[in-house]
C-alpha cells in the first residue's frame, strides 16, 4: 500500500474516533440526566442511571453516524489545511479526487463493519437495557410479543390475569383466539375461544366467544372485556426495532408475516440497515466537497456549520421520505433510494470542478 494511502486512511480514522468519542461523550450525558429524572422518586443505586446511560448510549451513537461522517470528514480536511498537505499533495501530482476516493472507500468499509458488528453491539445492548428498564415502569406486568405461534398478550386487569393468544392480525381484530383468564394466585378461571376479536379499543368485543368454566361450556354471541390493550398499543409495542439486531429483525419478519402482521415498519428498518454503508460514503463526499468549495473561509467553525446546516437538510429529507413510505403514500424502496438518488445527483453536480478546487 502506498504512503499516501495509509496517511490519508490514518488520518480520517483519526478524525472518526475522535469525533465518535466526543460524540459518546454528550449523548452519555444527555441519557444521564433523562436517566436521573426517570429515577428521582425510584429507590436505585446511584450506579444504576450510569449504567443504563451506557447501555443506551451505542443505539444512539448509531442513529447519529450520518453526522459524525461529515464532521469527521470535516475536522480531516481542516487538519490538511492547517498542515498544508495540500500543497505537498498537489506538487507530488495527487488530486483531490483521489483524496475523495481514498476517504469514500474508508466510510463506505467503515459502514459495512459498523451494520456487521457495532449495530448487533449496540441493539443487544438496547435489548438488555429495555429489560432491565421494564421493571421500573408502570407497565412491567404487561407483555405482548409475536412468534411464529403467533401474537402472545399477558395483561393484568382488576387481579385479573389475562394469556391471549391470537394467530393473526387483521386490521382492529384478533383471528383465531384463545383467552386464559387466571385469579391473582394464577389459578385457572376460564378459558375462551373466539374466531374473530374487536381491539380498535381497549374494551374488546368477543364475536361468537365459547366460554369454558370448569367443566361447562356457554356460547356468548358478544362479549365484552376489558383490558390494557387496544391496536395502536399493540403496535407501537414493536416499533422499537433498535433493540434487534439484522438476524432478529428478518427472525421477526417471518413471524410478522405468519401473523399477518404490517412490515412496513420492519422492511424500512431493514432497507435503512442495508443503504448505510451508501448513505455515508455519500455524506463523506458531500462533506469533502463542501470543505474544498470553502477553502477560502478562514473559520473552521463556519465550515463546520455549514456542513451541519446541509447534514441536517439532508437528514430530514431522509426522515420525509421515510415518513411517506411507512405511511404507504410511496413505495418502500423509493422512500430510501429516492434520497440516496438525490445525494448522489447533488454530489455529481457539485463534483464537476473538483479538482479545480
Amino acid at each position: 500500500m502506498k504512503t499516501y494511502i495509509k496517511f490519508l486512511g490514518k488520518t480520517f480514522l483519526s478524525s472518526f474516533f475522535y469525533v465518535s468519542l466526543i460524540m459518546f461523550s454528550l449523548i452519555f450525558i444527555l441519557n444521564l440526566l433523562s436517566e436521573l429524572d426517570f429515577f428521582k422518586d425510584i429507590n436505585v443505586n446511584s450506579y444504576y442511571p450510569v449504567y443504563l446511560s451506557l447501555l443506551n448510549s451505542p443505539t444512539f451513537i448509531f442513529e447519529m453516524f450520518p453526522f459524525i461522517f461529515l464532521i469527521s470528514t470535516q475536522l480531516f480536511f481542516i487538519t490538511l489545511f492547517n498542515n498544508d498537505q495540500f500543497s505537498i499533495f498537489k506538487y507530488s501530482g495527487l488530486k483531490n479526487s483521489k483524496i475523495l476516493s481514498i476517504i469514500s472507500i474508508t466510510s463506505f468499509i467503515l459502514g459495512i463493519l459498523i451494520i456487521t458488528f457495532f449495530y448487533s453491539f449496540s441493539s443487544n445492548l438496547k435489548n438488555f437495557y429495555l429489560d432491565l428498564k421494564t421493571n421500573y415502569t408502570s407497565d412491567g406486568k404487561y407483555l405482548a410479543v409475536i412468534t411464529k405461534n403467533g401474537l402472545w398478550i399477558k395483561d393484568v386487569v382488576d387481579d385479573k390475569i389475562l394469556i391471549i393468544n391470537s394467530v393473526k392480525i387483521d386490521k382492529n381484530y384478533l383471528i383465531d383466539a384463545y383467552i386464559s383468564e387466571f385469579n391473582k394466585d394464577f389459578e385457572i378461571k376460564r378459558n375462551i375461544v373466539s374466531p374473530k376479536i374487536n381491539i380498535s379499543n381497549k374494551n374488546w368485543i368477543i364475536f361468537d366467544a365459547e366460554v369454558f368454566n370448569k367443566n361447562e361450556k356457554q356460547k356468548i354471541k358478544n362479549l365484552e372485556m376489558n383490558t390494557n390493550f387496544d391496536y395502536l398499543i399493540i403496535q407501537n409495542l414493536f416499533s422499537n426495532l433498535s433493540s434487534l439486531s439484522i438476524l432478529e429483525l428478518f427472525e421477526l419478519r417471518r413471524n410478522y408475516k405468519s401473523l399477518n402482521y404490517s412490515l412496513i415498519e420492519i422492511d424500512i428498518q431493514l432497507l435503512k440497515l442495508l443503504s448505510l454503508p451508501i448513505y455515508l460514503m455519500l455524506m463523506t463526499i458531500f462533506s469533502s466537497i463542501i470543505m474544498l468549495s470553502t477553502k477560502e473561509i478562514k473559520s473552521s467553525i463556519l465550515k463546520i456549520s455549514i456542513g451541519l446546516f446541509f447534514s441536517v437538510v439532508i437528514y430530514y429529507l431522509f426522515n420525509f421520505f421515510n415518513v411517506l413510505g411507512k405511511t404507504e403514500k410511496i413505495n418502500l424502496f423509493s422512500s430510501v433510494l429516492i434520497p440516496i438518488i438525490l445525494l448522489i445527483t447533488v454530489n455529481s453536480f457539485m463534483i464537476r470542478r473538483f479538482n479545480e478546487k
